[in-house]
């Protein structure tokens, strides 16, 4: 059941009837989804292993296009009021627009500065005191600057991990996206690291709309104002977070949340 009144009238992400298959549009991995995700706020997909949070995650850029057998089966998603999935759309345009932080953190083995400036630089852009100010700016954002301002040219690698995490999220609002995704971004980070990251996201939620997958239902619950539950492929039920953890509609969210399976 999704729960439209609780949602913003100016949804950035808009799903309807989105189905998905990874076997040339047969056994859909995703089915009918009807989601909407409001802007500059935060929503967690959550939902035991294999029910298609990742997969839909990974519709919102495109990601499944790498996919030679993938196949949307019905349905569109809107992303600033464009279908993405339209013939004219080139899926390297729209990641402009829609940037992505993966669950293993993967900088590459560049120097910090560089890292940042990557996407800049492979949109043509040149100007040192353009790439610089973008920097800055960019490991501000990620609440890393005065942790690595004094070692911009050293090696990404000689980071933690917690804060290569966060320099991958540097490096992904440094082209100034308007949906950030995040697929489990603390997964692999320890508690400590994992709260900055969060503090992060509850900053960065001011400038930017962020859909995150979480296997952490605490997590979920700490850092978004919305909630999708999923279930072998369906959106069982999606309202805001308050109401999702303390007031669940449907029987298999109660379920869930209560930890009784998944």
């Amino acid at each position: 059941m999704v729960d439209q009144d609780s949602y913003s009238k100016s949804a950035l992400v808009d799903i309807k009837d989105l189905g998905f298959s990874y076997n040339q549009g047969k056994d859909e991995t995703l089915k009918g989804i009807h989601l909407q995700c409001p802007e500059k706020q935060v929503t967690s997909f959550i939902g035991p292993s294999g029910c298609g949070k990742s997969t839909l995650l990974r519709c919102l850029n495109r990601m499944n296009d790498l996919v030679e057998t993938a196949k949307i089966t019905r349905g569109y998603i809107n992303i600033l009021g464009q279908d993405i999935n339209a013939r004219d759309v080139d899926p390297i345009e729209l990641r402009k627009h829609v940037g992505m932080v993966f669950q293993k953190y993967n900088p590459f083995p560049k120097s910090i500065y560089d890292n940042v400036a990557y996407g800049l630089r492979i949109q043509g852009e040149k100007r040192k005191s353009v790439l610089d100010e973008a920097v800055e700016t960019s490991l501000i954002g990620s609440a890393l600057w005065d942790e690595v301002k004094d070692r911009l040219h050293s090696s990404a690698l000689g980071l933690s991990g917690g804060q290569q995490q966060r320099l991958c999220i540097a490096r992904a609002i440094a082209v100034r996206p308007k949906v950030i995704l995040m697929d489990e971004p603390c997964s692999a980070l320890d508690p400590i690291a994992t709260a900055k990251v969060e503090e992060l996201i509850l900053q960065l939620r001011e400038d930017y709309t962020i859909v995150i997958v979480t296997h952490s239902m605490q997590q979920a619950s700490r850092v978004s104002d919305h909630t999708a539950f999923f279930y072998l492929g369906e959106l069982v039920e999606a309202n805001t977070t308050e109401n999702i953890f303390n007031n669940p509609q449907e029987e298999r969210t109660e379920h869930y949340i209560s930890g009784r399976f998944g």
